[in-house]
């Protein structure tokens, strides 16, 4: 297994900035975020250190030279989106903007995209499944055209009121998965495996790793610390941060030894990926910088 990062904590940082710290920190690749530039949709969004808009062969190619140089891989073109927004002028552009992505992908030769299946927060499961029917093909036969896999994260992007009822993801528990792969059996659609929001949900993390194991195509490396108290107070049914919040590996619920154990016995040697996402870690660059650090000197007990 390879250990990296995921870029969208270096907000601000420039894509050679971002490379230089991926590259002295020791990691051996990075997932590259990258949203539309200076449209930040939310916390840790908006990120975007490879503008695909405007990426050509030559800007490909220093883009490269730069990451063999470093002797840094890039593990994937990250873009995080809601493909299936009940605003339709907004789904329309976060399609739009997910097909330049996957063709930035296939320039660059990385040949993975990582994302979201999206949901209508509105709809029920059902409905959006039938949603998964109509927008999803066309992408990945575009993605499948370039030679690019698609890896969905499984977090449900239902954090506060502005994501109630449903969340912005569809794509949030082995079920799910279940169903959707059904709809999509495309060889190219794959999972993004992030263990802190089984968490949560209150699921079992470890075994969909031997029963997706075909599909896990991607990493991550991400905490969740659950409140017990404060559970006990507001239920389930409350806004999940309520309850909860992201942590540095190593800082909340996950069992890290369990967990990278389970990628050795189903033989995962692709990347893994830090996000970080940690409120403790923020007050500064300097902050930001510690958080990353004191993730990998944990994560390295288990992965060098």
């Amino acid at each position: 297994m390879k250990l990296g990062l995921l870029s969208a904590i270096l907000d601000g940082w420039s894509f050679e900035e971002m490379i230089d710290v991926v590259s002295d920190m020791g990691f051996s690749c990075v997932e590259v975020a990258c949203w539309p530039q200076g449209k930040a949709e939310r916390r840790y969004a908006g990120v975007s250190h490879i503008d695909v808009e405007h990426l050509d062969a030559k800007k490909a190619e220093e883009i490269l030279a730069y990451c063999r140089e470093k002797q840094v891989e890039i593990s994937a073109l990250g873009y995080y989106p809601n493909t299936m927004d009940a605003d339709l002028e907004k789904r329309e552009a976060c399609i739009r903007h997910l097909l330049k992505v996957i063709d930035a992908s296939a320039l660059l030769s990385v040949n993975m995209v990582t994302t979201f299946i999206g949901r209508d927060q509105y709809k029920s499961v059902e409905e959006n499944l039938e949603l998964v029917k109509e927008i999803w093909p066309p992408i990945l036969a575009h993605a499948r055209e370039k030679g690019v896999r698609i890896a969905i994260e499984n977090c449900p992007m239902l954090f506060g009121e502005d994501q109630w009822p449903g969340g912005h993801n569809l794509m949030t528990s082995p079920a799910n998965w279940k169903k959707i792969f059904e709809i999509l059996p495309d060889d190219n659609l794959g999972i993004n495996y992030d263990p802190s929001h089984f968490v949560w949900q209150m699921m079992d993390y470890i075994k969909p790793l031997y029963e997706f194991k075909d599909k896990i195509f991607h990493v991550h490396y991400k905490d969740i610390k659950l409140y017990g108290e404060k559970l006990k107070q507001v239920g389930t049914m409350a806004y999940p941060l309520e309850y909860m919040s992201p942590k540095l590996p190593g800082l909340g619920d996950v069992d890290w030894a369990k967990y990278v154990s389970a990628l050795t016995d189903i033989g995962y040697e692709g990347c893994t990926c830090i996000e970080v996402e940690d409120k403790a870690f923020e007050d500064s660059r300097e902050r930001i910088l510690d958080s990353i650090r004191l993730s990998k000197r944990y994560l390295e007990q288990f992965v060098i």
